[in-house]
Order: structure tokens, then sequence, then C-alpha cells
């Protein structure tokens, strides 16, 4: 006997949203652990530290005057040593990294939590309270562009759903953003605690 058509039209309505969640990106994490990271170079304000990321996709951490930034990924020479993408305030990077990855796996975004060192007005120094924290999502270099950078932020204090809207705009961001002339922008509410952003690129970019 012959189903019903009614059958076949919800049978045929539901395989397409099953196809495309089968096709949807995904996360994968990595811990960020700077005592095991190897030192590329170091001076009096800091230093540069090569991490290992995910599936070969190596974390490039710099740090100087109490101010990090990090690049991801295959990220060329000129933007290893010439980028410093932080904040105006003292500030320090989670330890948990989440991959987005497309559906061939291949990482192609970040989305890292930066604590953000506000200054308490009455305590005259950052306290628990006064911290700020911010999703940075970035964008990760691959081996045939070199270009990673920041593509935006997201203050987690601000909004609720502060994860989501990271990954939406990484996915939906970050693969077409044009390092070096892009501007990175925030997402979602900004609350006072976040920070401002500052930006070191180089003159001479690939």
């Amino acid at each position: 006997m012959k189903p019903p058509i009614f059958t076949l039209l919800a049978a045929a309505l539901i395989w397409p949203v099953i196809t495309h969640a089968a096709q949807a990106n995904d996360s994968a994490y990595t811990d960020l652990d700077l005592d095991k990271c190897r030192t590329v170079a170091e001076d009096e304000m800091g230093a540069s530290l090569l991490c290992r990321g995910y599936a070969g996709y190596d974390v490039h951490f710099a740090e100087s005057d109490l101010r990090q930034s990090i690049l991801y990924g295959a990220v060329d020479k000129i933007l290893e040593n010439e980028v410093f993408e932080s904040f105006e305030v003292f500030n320090h990077v989670g330890s948990k990294i989440e991959w987005r990855r497309d559906t061939t796996g291949t990482p192609f975004a970040t989305i890292l939590r930066w604590f953000t060192e506000n200054v308490d007005d009455q305590a005259g120094m950052p306290t628990k309270e006064s911290t700020g924290q911010v999703l940075v999502i970035s964008r990760v270099a691959q081996p045939g562009d070199g270009l990673g950078c920041v593509v935006g932020y997201v203050d987690a204090l601000s909004n609720p759903d502060a994860n989501e809207l990271a990954r939406k705009v990484a996915d939906e961001q970050a693969q077409d953003f044009a390092c070096g002339r892009d501007k990175s922008t925030w997402f979602g509410k900004r609350g006072d605690k976040s920070g401002e952003p500052t930006y070191v690129w180089p003159e001479t970019s690939p």
C-alpha cells in the first residue's frame, strides 16, 4: 500500500532541515596555557610566544606593557611581528579557546574571553567588580592567505546570550573579513566595563 500523500509531504519538508543541520558549523575547544608555550622573543616590556592551537593551527601570543594580543593560524610573518590588537586598559586573556569549524572541519574563526582591568574609582586599582569581560572574535589565518585579525567584540557582561552572539558573528563575518582593510566592531549591547580596543597594523601587509 502506498503511503498517504501528507506523509510524503511531511518527509519532504523534514529532509532539508536534517540536511542543513548536518552541514552546520560547529566548535572545538583547546586550552591556552602560556607556561607551555615556546618563547619567540622577549624584552623588558613583555614577550612573544608560540602556542599549540587546534589541528596544526598555531596561537601567536604577544604581551607588551601588561596588554595582550593574539593571532591564530598560518599568520604571515609581517603580521606576526607587527600586529598588536588589544585594549587601552591593562588586560589578560582567558584559558579556553573556542574554534569555529566549517563543514570540512577547518577552523576559520576563534572566540576567546578577555578580561579588561578597569581601575576602580574608589580603590584606585582594578578590582573584581570593575573588571570587564569581552568575547573577542578573530579570523584564523589560512595557509593560502596568511591573514589573521580581530573581527569583532561582544560584551560578555552586557549580553545574556553573549556566546551565541559571538558564534553568529564568527560564522557570518570571519571568513569574508578583510584584515587590514575592514574595521572590527562591537555586536550587541556594550557596557562601560568593556574597554576601548587598540589597533596596530603594519603599513605593509600581505
